[in-house]
């Protein structure tokens, strides 16, 4: 019996050592739940093996420890929800906001129409440089003329001290007028290579010298002002035909999320606001990190929702009614494992054409091709920094530095932090970057004008 036992313990160790082991022999978690099948298992139960949260065990199904987190994740904001709700009561009320439009909104409207007038303007003069009526240096200054007057007039009547535009207003009137100023660059640079040859779009024959073309009319311009893209071509990809139910299931996401999106506003981030007595540059640090880390749950959640309602439904639902065929508007930035990749994923139209209208000209102009990048990145932060500030008439720079703060990050830290380490901080940035920013210039516009009649956060 002796013997027998001997046998069966030499068996059970003999081909187990750890340099000896072989690839059925890592810990993947599935022997723990088996049953013994033969007699050898009822002599031999242990084998050399790793601990499954150990590094070498090499396990990598956390499954179950994702959906833990999603469930406790719910439960705790379902937990912040319910207490809101016990010390606020039921604040939503939609036909509010859409009173304050209809009442407050018109002077955004006719400020917004105003913008066909450098539209015109801008056609007006591609016009008259395809006939050769003006020389096209001429042409290219009246061009960044208009240009620079169609970014300075919505600013000039915002900030004007007996404007009567609400916050809202403005805002959107100035994200229509930023928008458009980046299409029209567009527009007159690529007709600008067009014409001199340099460029030629795919599938685009080039056409005899002084031969007039029929692509500049009105119909042409606005089909691309309209259109979901930043960059201009002559022949826009386009699908064939409308997909009735692929709108009406974009319309049903744009309503649901912008009724979700007021709720947030109303219920969770008003009553934080109203809280407060100073804004955010006379409290102390207690107090200012008290009110950040507050904001940070629903201006996340509003960040997300804002992102899908515009990147997805509202974008998509532009391209399906033009049959605009090229649907990028985005990537996979919630896999980006730098910020660089995030910032790349997250804005393809203006990264399309900050590379075809700023960088791609910077490089062959003999920049180098990191000081091409720098430029287009700091352009944006501005872009960025001049679309909340003038609305809100909040003077700051925090979203400006946040967004060079997050370059040194990339910088000096992207190299240590890669892969989940760099997903990990790609989404620290993102709650703790630009977009609560933006959310503390709203809290000190609220603070600095809610004494005053007539004004509402909301």
């Amino acid at each position: 019996m002796a013997e027998v036992r001997k046998s069966r313990s030499t068996g059970c160790f003999s081909d187990l050592l750890p340099g000896d082991a072989s690839p059925d022999s890592t810990c993947d978690g599935s022997d723990l739940d088996s049953e013994p099948d033969s007699d050898m298992d009822m002599f031999c139960c242990h084998r050399v093996q790793d601990s499954l949260l150990s590094s070498a065990s090499r396990f990598t199904d956390y499954r179950g420890i994702l959906n833990w987190i999603i469930i406790l994740l719910v439960l705790t904001h379902a937990h912040l929800f319910l207490e809101n709700f016990i010390q606020h009561g039921f604040l939503v009320d939609l036909w509010k906001v859409l009173e304050h439009l209809i009442e407050d909104d018109w002077p955004s409207v006719y400020l917004i129409m105003a913008a066909n007038l450098f539209t015109v303007a801008a056609l007006l003069l591609e016009q008259c440089q395809d006939k050769g009526q003006i020389p096209s240096s001429v042409g290219r200054c009246l061009h960044l003329l208009n240009l620079a007057v169609l970014m300075l007039f919505p600013s000039t009547v915002i900030l004007q001290q007996d404007t009567s535009l609400s916050t809202g207003g403005a805002l959107l009137s100035l994200c229509i007028y930023t928008v458009l100023g980046l299409k029209l660059y567009s527009y007159q640079e690529t007709n600008r290579w067009y014409r001199q040859d340099l460029v030629m779009a795919p599938g685009i024959k080039s056409q005899e010298s002084g031969e007039r073309t029929d692509h500049l009319t009105i119909g042409d311009l606005y089909y691309f002002l309209l259109a979901p893209t930043l960059c201009y071509q002559r022949d826009f990809p386009c699908t064939p035909s409308i997909r009735l139910n692929f709108l009406f299931h974009r319309l049903q996401e744009m309503v649901v999320l912008t009724q979700l999106m007021v709720g947030i506003v109303q219920q969770w981030i008003a009553p934080l606001f109203q809280r407060s007595d100073n804004s955010f540059t006379n409290m102390d640090v207690t107090t200012r990190i008290e009110h950040l880390v507050e904001l940070v749950a629903p201006t996340h959640f509003l960040w997300l929702m804002l992102f899908f309602l515009f990147c997805h439904s509202c974008l998509n639902f532009s391209g399906e009614l033009l049959r605009f065929g090229d649907r990028h508007f985005y990537g996979d930035w919630w896999n980006a494992d730098t910020l660089k990749s995030f910032w790349r994923k997250l804005t393809v139209l203006f990264h399309k054409w900050s590379h075809r209208h700023l960088y791609t000209p910077l490089v062959k102009r003999g920049v180098p091709p990191r000081q091409a990048e720098l430029l287009a990145f700091l352009m944006s932060a501005v872009l960025c920094e001049y679309v909340i500030a003038v609305p809100l008439r909040t003077w700051r720079l925090w979203i400006f530095l946040l967004m060079l703060l997050e370059l040194l990050v990339a910088v000096f830290l992207g190299r240590y932090f890669t892969g989940n380490y760099g997903n990990g901080l790609v989404w620290l940035c993102l709650l703790m970057g630009p977009p609560l920013a933006v959310m503390t210039y709203f809290h000190d516009h609220y603070i600095t004008n809610r004494g005053q009649p007539h004004w509402t956060l909301y």
